[in-house]
């Protein structure tokens, strides 16, 4: 081994890398907005909602902020965090692994768009149960991914290395109903990801039964 370097490197998380430019690249927003808003038209003001894999704080904790939600974020990435509290000012932000549920407390409602798909199936079942449990009141899920049939694909998103998971509409209905909810609405958009490339996205509504 070589003075000074590690055999085993902890790998930089790809949106440590991406940063800034996710915002800047990925524009067509206006699904995920309006699925942030079926949560804030089913809520109170006050009430406590997480955001899961939070990002850059856009659009959606800022969304729920403006709506007078309590607001926790949680990410892996210290440099989407630190851009989330310039562009989301008023939440709590958590840096942490999204798997890692349990020292949140309970929430009214959870979002997570576009962050459950960098984990593999059997990770994304569990989280799904954890946020099961953590749920209380009307007991909310939005949840969006990619449309698909692969688990844990190595990829390169804006020039990062990092992987992804995806599932057809049917199957990702039955993991989430698996895991204790019921599916209320699921609904198929195409959207540009990064510049040049058209995907399919997937968004659940679902309530914790």
């Amino acid at each position: 081994m070589l003075c000074g370097v590690t055999e085993n490197p902890v790998p930089t998380p790809a949106f440590d890398l991406i940063g800034r430019r996710y915002d800047e690249s990925f524009l067509e927003r206006d699904a995920q907005i309006a699925e942030a808003q079926w949560l804030i038209d089913q809520l109170p003001a006050g009430s406590r909602v997480l955001d899961l894999g939070c990002g850059s704080g856009l659009p959606t904790v800022k969304q729920f902020v403006e709506a007078g939600l309590d607001v926790v974020g949680v990410d892996e990435s210290s440099v989407m965090l630190d851009l989330a509290r310039e562009q989301a000012p008023g939440a709590e932000y958590v840096l942490g692994d999204i798997r890692d549920l349990e020292p949140l407390g309970e929430f009214d409602a959870v979002a997570t768009f576009f962050a459950l798909l960098m984990l593999k199936r059997d990770d994304i079942v569990t989280t799904l149960a954890g946020i099961r449990r953590l749920l209380r009141g009307p007991g909310l899920l939005a949840v969006s991914m990619v449309q698909g049939d692969f688990d844990a694909l190595p990829v390169n998103f804006l020039g990062s290395p990092t992987t992804v998971t995806a599932y057809p509409p049917h199957e990702l209905r039955r993991v989430v109903a698996e895991a204790g909810f019921e599916v209320t609405a699921l609904r198929e958009y195409e959207a540009q990801a990064e510049p040049g490339r058209i995907e399919v996205q997937l968004y659940l509504r679902a309530r914790a039964v």
